[in-house]
């Protein structure tokens, strides 16, 4: 399982436990990536099938801190397959409260097993300065993540609670998390979380955005800036749209009721310095790209779990608290941006696995000397929640000012879609960029062109 020749004088460069070998592979904790990848799908595929043979029964509050360990010897064993990685030992966190997790949202054993087992995960490449290593399934369900100990050590004591909100409210920004597994190799543990996809690859995003409602240094650096993906900040997004995300009213509405409840179990949980990941894919400018550059024509998957797209999410208050019938696979929320353009916006709140513990009061401490206290990213979770739900709903979305007898419709289809058949429509009701209120200066604009994205 270790890496070999990366020892650490030879690493090129490293962020946290994130580094990479002479070869230009990536490791973490001095384990390559094609190793880690491998060990993940070995362990997932061993303990989902031996899962499977358990019955189903309630969760008890013991299945929150039951922990499985197997190990995996290259030769093989009476238990597991031989494989070319060396040795290693896979841990399995709470599988039978994971597993009721997975199937609150619909997600079939034998359906995870495929996802995660059946093709390479791919390494997303802009995995950002955490310093973690993000992998996406080739059907674009499910992110895995590595996770610090701290992280993984506060989701398990987070589980019984997690738990609790998922059975009164299955409709949430929240990250859905259906796994926390470790791999142990070369001394070292490598700690994981299976979860939800927040941002398709079969949907080009020509904006990204992560927003904590601060604006304390909030703003991409000038490396981040060079990235084909930038990921743009809170100061960033005031430039770029000083108008907003203009959503239509119900839409508004049920978005910030989402917020205001998952602020309100964050805070409970005293939790902070959590993010919302905002991607917008421009209909608009893509189908003026069309002609330009070769489209991603592939159709987006219909997603195996329930409750996981952005409309999902906030269609339970949108639309009453009945079964959600919609056919629109592209998921993301309609909308339009200050120049009046059709978009689909993609939302979920991450790194939500932060405690305000005694390092976070310290940071504010001494960045509330040289800034303003109420403009720093670290503050007490009472405050930081608060003033993260007026951002969001009063300076990132806002209320689509209605103009009766000019009903505008976005387009039946995606513009990247080859054939009006194969998407169905989605309405903007009784909106219009006329009523927007907007000034006749465009502010900069940071669309990317999607040849560039992958």
């Amino acid at each position: 399982m270790t890496e070999g020749p990366g020892s650490s004088q030879s690493m090129k460069k490293t962020i946290g436990h994130r580094g990479v070998d002479p070869t230009g592979e990536t490791t973490y904790k001095k384990t390559t990536s094609s190793a880690l990848k491998g060990a993940i799908q070995l362990g997932i595929a061993h303990t989902v099938g031996s899962l499977s043979q358990k019955a189903e029964r309630d969760v008890l509050m013991q299945d929150f801190y039951v922990v499985e360990s197997i190990f995996f010897p290259s030769e093989g064993s009476n238990l597991t397959p031989a494989h070319h990685h060396g040795d290693f030992r896979f841990k399995t966190y709470a599988p039978i409260a994971f597993r009721y997790f997975r199937e609150l949202f619909g997600i079939r054993p034998d359906d995870y097993l495929y996802s995660l087992c059946n093709d390479p995960l791919i390494e997303l490449s802009n995995p950002g300065a955490s310093g973690s290593i993000f992998y996406v399934t080739s059907d674009d369900e499910f992110i895995i993540k590595t996770v610090q100990h701290k992280e993984a050590e506060f989701l398990q004591k987070l589980l019984p609670g997690y738990f609790m909100n998922l059975n009164q409210n299955k409709r949430t920004l929240l990250p859905k998390f259906y796994g926390l597994y470790c791999v142990q190799a070369g001394g070292k543990n490598i700690r994981i979380v299976a979860m939800n996809n927040l941002l398709p690859r079969s949907v080009p995003m020509h904006l990204k955005y992560d927003l904590k409602g601060s604006t304390c240094k909030r703003r991409a650096s000038p490396k981040e800036r060079e990235k084909s993906v930038p990921t743009y900040k809170d100061l960033d997004f005031i430039q770029d749209m000083p108008e907003g995300i203009q959503l239509e009213p119900d839409n508004y509405n049920a978005l910030s009721k989402t917020i205001q409840r998952d602020c309100l179990l964050l805070q409970s949980f005293k939790i902070m310095d959590y993010s919302l990941l905002v991607g917008i894919h421009n209909s608009d400018q893509a189908s003026r790209e069309r002609g330009a550059v070769t489209p991603d024509h592939r159709r987006p998957q219909a997603q195996k779990a329930l409750y996981s797209t952005a409309m999902e999410a906030i269609q339970g208050e949108a639309k009453g608290k009945g079964t959600l019938e919609t056919e629109d696979q592209w998921g993301g929320i309609p909308a339009r941006n200050c120049k009046g353009e059709r978009i689909l916006v993609y939302i979920g709140i991450i790194d939500i696995l932060q405690s305000y513990r005694f390092i976070k009061k310290i940071e504010h401490s001494w960045k509330a000397l040289v800034h303003d206290g109420d403009t720093v990213s670290v503050h007490r979770p009472g405050f930081y929640a608060e003033r993260f739900q007026r951002f969001m709903c009063s300076t990132v979305f806002k209320k689509t000012r209605v103009q009766l007898g000019r009903p505008d419709l976005l387009p039946q289809t995606d513009p990247l879609a080859g054939s009006s058949s194969e998407f169905p429509a989605t309405n903007l009701p009784n909106s219009s960029p006329g009523s927007t209120g907007m000034t006749s200066s465009s502010p900069p604009q940071r669309y990317l062109h999607t040849s560039s994205l992958s």
